[in-house]
């Protein structure tokens, strides 16, 4: 069995989920907003995530949808569940408001029995639970959404809470929502993710996400010490403190054993000449 398989990763569309990069999903439609209307009308090709109202709208989400959602309102329905789990698509499991890891899990479960195995746990709501997300991602192996649909600004927290992926709405997300996505699953997973590619393209898209993480915190650096510049007595190269950066070296040697002081050493000299430079120049020196 492959690594992949044994991760539990499941392939939506064109996306894989649970191993690899997080992803943003935000092509979401729930047809029980109106149960009444034709599920034809309300879906198109290609839709990532269709959420039934009622059985008859399974044939229709078959024909369009990447996956099946089992929604959060209507875990208990257990025939359209079960209707649901075997349309032959990748299920997502939304937890009930209320229901435990163990219920959560154990429906993820009866779905995988109930179809071919390939389920996605998803927490959503206004609160979502990112600390219930780690540990039923971890006791279950199982990959997990997150849907931040309600509060954008919660994507950078679910992705350090481990998720695998965001929802951030129903194909209306604003430009600037996704970009609020995007950003925290290449940086925040870039520092928090493990990647094991296994291709020479993947692995250049590993390291690119890693240069934008570094690229995003070297311009964040620059910033704090230019505002040290200007609270020191004495600023810019004739204020170095070599005490001080030593000590961050040793500090930074300890998180990156294989690159080693004397190597970080030079990098960092680097950085902070760079920072010093760019302080003058707005300083006007």
């Amino acid at each position: 069995m492959s690594s992949i398989l044994e991760r539990h990763a499941v392939a939506v569309g064109g996306l894989l989920v649970g191993a690899g990069p997080a992803v943003v999903i935000g092509d979401r439609v729930s047809l029980r907003a109106d149960p009444h209307a034709d599920p034809r009308a309300g879906l198109r090709a290609g839709v990532t995530l269709a959420e039934p109202a009622t059985a008859a709208d399974l044939p229709a989400i078959a024909e369009h949808a990447a996956a099946v959602v089992v929604g959060a309102s209507w875990t208990r329905d257990i025939p359209l569940v079960r209707a649901a789990a075997g349309l032959g698509l990748p299920v997502v499991v939304e937890r009930r408001a209320g229901a435990s890891m163990e219920e959560w899990l154990g429906l993820a479960a009866y779905c995988a029995g109930e179809g071919d195995g390939r389920v996605i746990l998803c927490e959503a709501g206004s609160r979502p639970d990112l600390a219930l997300v780690r540990a039923a991602r971890a006791a279950s192996g199982r990959p997990a959404l997150v849907d931040v649909s309600a509060d954008i600004g919660l994507s950078a927290a679910a992705v350090a809470a481990g998720a695998d992926g965001l929802i951030i709405g129903t194909g209306t997300s604003s430009g600037a929502e996704r970009r609020v996505a995007e950003e925290s699953v290449t940086v925040v997973g870039a520092l928090l993710r493990d990647e094991t590619p296994g291709t020479l393209p993947e692995c250049r898209q590993a390291i690119d996400r890693v240069d934008a993480a570094l690229a995003t915190l070297l311009e964040r650096r620059a910033e704090l010490a230019g505002i040290v510049q200007r609270l020191k007595p004495v600023g810019g190269f004739a204020g170095r403190d070599l005490g001080r950066e030593r000590d961050v070296v040793a500090r930074m040697a300890v998180r990156a054993p294989a690159l080693g002081e004397s190597r970080l050493s030079a990098i960092m000299n680097a950085v902070i000449e760079a920072g010093l430079h760019l302080a003058e120049e707005r300083s006007g020196r």
